[in-house]
């Protein structure tokens, strides 16, 4: 971003002038008194561009970064092209921001446009929206996309990821919405308590995540079918990596599609940022939080582009608007853009097959190594094991080793996950530290 430059101390004081202000003083004049700091912000005093690079190595230095990582449990880590970063850090994104006067933010909104049309390819359905901010988000604000008069209850599997939930809890707590869990049985969404459970008068929604927080794949065909029988609509919370080998959302009669994109080109980051994605069938078009960006021809009949639609509250009515969702995730969806580029449907469904076969691999060799698998069922890239001794005292000893073993559950079990990442080697050596302490 070595092109940006801030504005200077005379430029500030000129648009004070301009605004009738002698200085930040008066500008601020409206703030009390006492809630002013009296002895400033105590920053210490600037270091020279060397000391910060020092400064900022030495904390990065106590991150631990393992090079063999073997837990997902929503953040998975992928092979990411070259040509990614190359074309994302370009200073013409990287410093871009909402793309209001459409006649000058053609490259942002085309890239917003191809994102869309993306996400749309993956789900199957008819609509996508330009991105929300993480897949949690996206979860939760698809509830109220399905909210209704007299539909204003929602349902959620159990076998959901438990941030997920937490975040739909706090959006139906904060719109005084109930949502009501159902329970898992043997690791899937138990069928006989969700026909049971949901109220055919007042059901809004069913939350489905495919695959689920387990690994395992849903049925989710039929549980669609369930719901859709109860009058509700049918939400699925989809990885995209898995949608090139399975069935996609359309096909299992889903109304709305949602997920975490960070699969999509962007590295695990700590935690983010990441990119939430949510698509809907045409009929649901207009209930989609957040913005669309549209094609058009302009007066010469030329391709461009323009923000079809902005159903919320910075653009109508605070009480009429869907969602108070006000940004979008553009670099993110614009990351995900070029890395789907870039992999092409061959080389996604590549990457899918690759993360299944090499699950399915180390399933087998840990279970020789004493951790059973804790659930009989088809899966993705992720799986359950039982371990015989303490499940901390095992991911210890792999992190001593530079291994990020499985995420620990209730119970002593363990969620692993492997990747197109993971080598055979790899996995081998992973194991035999495995066999080591289970054997003890």
């Amino acid at each position: 971003m070595g092109s940006f430059i801030s504005n200077t101390g005379s430029q500030q004081k000129e648009m004070l002038k301009k605004a009738g202000y002698a200085d930040f003083d008066a500008l601020f004049e409206g703030i009390p008194r006492e809630v002013y700091l009296k002895d400033g912000v105590q920053i210490p005093s600037g270091l020279s561009e060397l000391e910060v690079c020092e400064k900022m190595e030495e904390t990065a230095a106590k991150n631990t970064v393992f090079r063999h990582v073997f837990r997902g449990a929503g953040s998975y880590r992928h092979y990411i092209p070259a040509i990614v970063k190359s074309v994302t850090a370009k200073e013409d994104f990287l410093t871009a921001y909402t793309p209001y006067q459409a006649e000058i933010s053609q490259g942002n909104l085309q890239s917003i446009f191809e994102f869309q049309t993306m996400i749309c390819e993956l789900t199957g359905l008819d609509v996508a929206n330009a991105s929300v901010y993480d897949g949690a988000t996206a979860a939760a604000e698809s509830v109220f996309m399905c909210k209704e008069r007299k539909r204003t209850k929602a349902y959620v599997s159990a076998t959901t990821p438990p941030e997920v939930l937490a975040v739909m809890k706090t959006y139906c707590y904060g719109r005084n919405t109930e949502l009501i869990v159902i329970p898992e049985k043997d690791g899937v969404t138990d069928l006989d308590a969700l026909v049971l459970m949901m109220d055919g008068a007042s059901a809004a929604c069913l939350y489905l995540q495919q695959p689920n927080y387990y690994g395992i794949l849903e049925d989710a065909g039929t549980i669609g079918r369930l719901v859709h029988e109860k009058g509700a609509r049918f939400i699925m919370g989809c990885n995209p990596i898995a949608l090139a080998v399975m069935k996609t959302p359309a096909e299992c009669g889903a109304d709305v599609a949602v997920g975490e994109g960070q699969p999509l080109g962007l590295s695990m980051g700590f935690g983010g940022p990441y990119l939430g994605f949510m698509a809907a069938t045409k009929e649901m078009m207009r209930k989609l939080p957040g913005r669309i960006v549209g094609e058009t021809t302009d007066s010469e009949g030329k391709r461009g582009f323009v923000l079809t639609l902005q159903a919320r509250e910075q653009h109508i009515r605070r009480e009429k608007a869907g969602s108070n969702i006000c940004s979008n995730q553009a670099l993110c969806a614009m990351t995900a853009s070029v890395y789907l580029s870039a992999m092409g449907s061959a080389g996604l469904f590549e990457v899918a097959k690759l993360c299944t076969s090499k699950a399915h691999y180390l399933r087998e060799e840990l279970k020789k190594a004493r951790l059973k698998p804790v659930y009989d069922k088809p899966f993705f890239h992720e799986f359950v094991t039982e371990c015989p001794v303490p499940a901390d005292t095992l991911l210890l000893r792999l992190e001593e080793k530079g291994y990020l073993g499985g995420l620990p559950l209730s119970g002593g079990r363990i969620l692993w996950c492997a990747t197109e990442m993971n080598t055979k080697t790899e996995m081998d050596a992973l194991v035999q530290l495995v066999k080591e302490v289970a054997s003890v």
